[in-house]
Parts: C-alpha cells; structure tokens; sequence
C-alpha cells in the first residue's frame, strides 16, 4: 500500500483501540481483531509487531488524556489481546500459506505426471505412426508384418504386400513446393485409409506407401487391393489450389507365410515396384522370382567389373573390315571378352548393357581402348606398310567425357600407333545424342587424322545431309539392312533391301565417306554388295571374332560358303 494508504490504516486502528479502552464494558476481543487487522495488511514481521506495541504503550493513554484507576491495566490487558490476535494470524496466514503450497505442489506434481502420461502417449504418435498423414509408419508395418508371419494362430497361411510409389512426386515438389507435395500426400493417405481400411496401409516415407494383406488367399486377392490404390490415387485432387492428378506404380508379392520373412517380403516387394517404374509407372507388376534371380545375377557380374579389370580377366578378340574390291583385310573392329572364372568366357553382350548402366564402361571402355592401340602398334611387324587400322566401339559416356582428346592423343604418342590406323566408332544414336561439344572434340580427333565412323547406321534416326557437319569417315551399315541380300536377288522384298542400300552408298560416297557393310554371313551377300558399290564388309562370311594374328593373313574369297 501507498504511504497514504498506512497511514489511514493505522488512524482507522488506533481509534477502534481508545474507543476500546474506555468502554464499558471493557471488549477485550477489539485487540485481537485489531492484531489480525496487522497481519491482513502484510504488517508481520516481529519488529512491526513490538514498535506496535511500544507505540501504543507510550502514547496511547497520555494522548488521550485518560485518568482511572484501572487504565493502565486495561492498557496490558489491550496490548496482551493485540498481541494474542497478531500471533494467532499469523499462524493462521503461515498455516494457509503452507497448505496452499502443498496444494500447488500436488497440482504441479499432478499437471506433470500427466504432462509426462501425455509425452509418453505421444512418443508412442511418434514411435509407430507417421506424424504427417497419421498412418502407421514403418515400425508399425514391420510389427504388424512379421506377426502376421511368425505368430502362430492367426489363421493366415499367405500373406502379401503392396509397395506403392507415386509417379513424378518430385515434379510436385520443385514446381509447387514441398508444402503442396505434404499436402498432396495427406490427401492420397486419406484415400489409401478410406479405401482400404480392413488392410493396413502404411507410409515409409518420402512418397512410399505399402498395404499389408495378411489373409490373402491368393495372388488375385492382392491384385484387387493394388488396382483399388492405383484407382484412388488417381482421382484428381484439389490441394491448396491447385488441382492435382497423379498416378502410382505398385509392385506386388503374395506368398506362404512359411519359409519367408519380412526383409525377403520387402526386398522382393521393393524390386518389383522398380519393374512397374521401369514399365513406365502407372501400373502394377508381380514379383517373378526367375526374373529377380537374373537382375541378381547381372548385379553381381556388374560389381565384379571393376575387379576383373585388375587381375586382367579381359581380354580382346578382333573381326576383320575386309575390302569387298580385292579381299584385303582394310581393318580390324576390337571386341572385348571376359574371361569369368566361374561362367567362363563372356561376349559383350553379357556386360557391356550393365557397365553402361552403372558407369563402369568408362574404365572398361578405356581399358579396351589402350589395349587395341597397343596391339595394334604390334601388326605393322607383321603386315608391314599394308597393317589394318583397328576399330574400338565408343560409349556415349566416353564420348562426352572432356579428357576424350587428351587421352586418344596420349595413347598414340605413348603406344606410337600412327593416328590414321585408329578408327573411333560410335553409334548413330549417341552421335546424333551428343552435344556440340563432343562433336568439337571428335573433330579435334579427325584432324590429328583418327578415323570416326558411325556404327550400326540406319537403326537411328541419323540422315545422310546431318553427316555433312560431322568428322565422319566411314559408315557402317546395320546388319537388319544386309540380311535381306541373302534371300533370292528376284525376290522383291531382297530387291527393296539392295536398291535402299545402293542409294545409301551412293550419297554416302557424294559425300565422300566410305561404307562397310555388317553382318555378312554369306558369298552371296559379299557379291551383291560389291555390285551395288559398297566398300568393305564384315561379318562371319569375312572371319569370326578371333585373335589378331588369325586375321592379317588376308580374307576369304569374296564368293564361297561361310566361315
């Protein structure tokens, strides 16, 4: 309280104490409400108490000017009842503070035991379910899925599972943002539940789903349950403005409960879903375990590459480029095998897809590359001055690679191979493919005088006039257009075949670029192709694939039976 306050407090007091000690009778409860009064207003402490009394001791009697016989005793008596009621109050205040204390302690005690109830609940909207869509997480899943396998009685002799994937999520989050793409997932989990609510349907994360069908009787149970996600994903959805529509792939396994696990259940569920991506998304796919048990393979011989080229398991066989105007071997097209130790020899076929697809082909593809160079530098020993140049097939991964020019330059100069016994051979597809870039480096390349040719040409969508731009010396033509030469010459579908090649080599040569045939396997179609003006041919006709030496002593003649 304000000085002002105190002061009318204490006058409002000492007043009710002279009413009090001169009235008759004589009220002795006046000091002990006076006493109380004190405590009320906050006046408790043991000094306040004893100046009280001083005070009123000293001045009370004399101020008021009172005379009697009895006063002073009335006086003891009054300060006796101040001080009962001042005491009593404050153990009264002390006592309700204590208890009110206790009270809040209880309360706060109470308020955290259930703050640390709800914290505990909550670690466990955390611990099994996902906090954005609610949906069981993949704790939850892999509880429920591995009851649903190793738990006796539950009646369930086949389980599946559905691994559901959306297409293109990632285009919703660049375009409109990772709060749509959170919003959009909300919507599609509302769906998943709605629809398919006697299955548990789960997110793992990201936009990754997965629909556990514990009693499935068959595979076509667990098909259903795939169309009807797919279904509902589909329907166009309204997501902060934006109406949506987006498609899922789901890949599917159904099978006994017994003799399986979850980890073999989500692996097998996991590889499938990448098949229906593969396809094209939009769809379902059923896990094939033949199919599985040949990705696994290809992914072992792939991590294997890089081995195998440091214990020298690769190797080089070569197949001639054979001129179809005298016979002589013109050039040697360098084919990379694999020595397996355990599936022995490989054809590129068997690798060369897979070190594509992981980026090994760069190191395997330059291996080859300095290989064939190095042999090659050997064949002028043995041909002399009329030494075929060899052909080594690029990648488009070597192609773009910026070192291209560096490395073709200081493999000549290091191998001392003359730069026109190099041929570089690249696919029409990974020509027209390449940007500016790489075609500069491939004319650096054809300045130094290396020699570029267009494998497999007419499988692509490459044309004669976009050749006049390109440091192309040579096409070689696929052998899906030298096959038909070897029906019948009257045959109008071989005569179609011949005239399409013959006006191939004419604007080939207009533009001064040799062709060479692939694929001959017989004298027939060497003869054919000579008429018509093709340069030079390669296939089983000519020779296999074999080691070099087999080769430089010259070719088959250009008419006779296949070697």
């Amino acid at each position: 309280m304000t000085q002002a306050q105190l002061e009318a407090l204490l006058q409002r007091l000492t007043e009710r104490l002279a009413v009090a000690i001169r009235s008759e009778p004589f009220d002795l409860r006046v000091g002990q409400q006076v006493g109380a009064e004190l405590v009320a207003a906050h006046i408790a402490s043991a000094e306040g108490l004893g100046r009280t009394i001083e005070v009123i001791q000293l001045r009370l009697v004399r101020d008021l000017g009172l005379v009697a016989e009895d006063v002073e005793d009335r006086m003891a008596r009054l300060l006796a009842t101040v001080a009962t009621g001042y005491a009593r109050a404050l153990r009264d205040r002390t006592l309700d503070e204590q208890e009110s204390i206790r009270r809040a302690a209880m309360i706060a005690r109470a308020r955290a035991e259930r703050a640390l109830r709800d914290s505990e609940a909550r670690f466990r909207h955390q611990a099994t379910h996902d906090p954005l869509t609610d949906l069981p997480n993949r704790t939850l899943f892999t509880e429920r899925l591995s009851a649903a396998i190793t738990e006796p009685g539950r009646g369930a002799d086949r389980v599946g599972v559905c691994f559901l994937d959306l297409d293109r999520f990632k285009v919703v989050n660049d375009s409109l943002g990772h709060q749509v793409g959170d919003l959009l997932l909300v919507a599609v989990a509302h769906r998943l539940r709605r629809a398919l609510g006697e299955h548990l349907v789960a997110r793992l994360g990201g936009d990754e789903f997965v629909i556990l069908v514990e009693r499935a009787a068959c595979t076509e149970d667990v098909v259903k349950v795939a169309e009807t996600a797919l279904a509902v994903v589909r329907e166009p959805a309204l997501v902060a403005g934006h109406e949506l529509t987006v498609s899922a792939s789901v890949g599917i396994v159904e099978r006994p409960v017994a003799g399986t696990s979850p980890m073999e259940l989500m692996r097998a569920a996991d590889s499938t879903l990448h098949w229906a991506k593969a396809a094209g998304g939009a769809r379902w796919s059923i896990f094939d375990a033949d199919r599985n048990r040949r990705e696994l393979a290809r992914y072992a011989l792939s991590a294997a590459i890089p081995a195998a080229l440091d214990r020298g398991e690769f190797h080089l066989d070569y197949q001639p480029l054979t001129s179809l105007r005298d016979g002589r071997v013109l050039g040697m097209e360098a084919l990379v095998r694999w020595r397996h130790p355990e599936l022995g020899v490989l054809r590129p076929d068997s690798f060369i897809g897979l070190a594509e697809e992981t980026g090994l082909i760069v190191p395997l593809g330059g291996w080859v590359l300095a290989e064939a160079c190095r042999e090659a530098r050997g064949w002028a020993g043995t041909a002399g001055a009329a030494a075929p140049f060899v052909s080594v097939n690029l990648a488009v991964q070597q192609v773009r690679r910026p070192e291209l020019v560096d490395e073709v330059r200081e493999l000549l100069r290091r191998t001392g191979l003359p730069p026109g016994r190099l041929q570089l051979e690249i696919t029409e597809s990974t020509m027209m493919s390449t940007a500016e870039e790489p075609v500069r480096a491939l004319r650096v390349l054809a300045d130094l005088g290396v020699r570029i040719a267009i494998d497999d040409f007419g499988t692509g969508y490459c044309n004669l006039a976009y050749l006049r731009g390109l440091p192309v010396t040579e096409l070689k033509v696929a052998g899906e257009f030298v096959a038909g030469l070897r029906a019948p010459a009257d045959d109008p579908a071989s005569r179609t075949d011949e005239r399409i090649l013959a006006s191939l080599v004419s604007l080939a040569h207009a533009l001064d670029v040799t062709v060479t045939a692939e694929g001959v396997e017989t004298g027939e179609q060497a003869e054919r192709l000579r008429a018509i003006g093709c340069d030079a041919a390669q296939g089983w006709h000519f020779g296999r694939p074999g080691p070099a030496a087999q080769h430089l002593g010259g070719s088959p003649a250009l008419s006779g039976s296949t070697v």
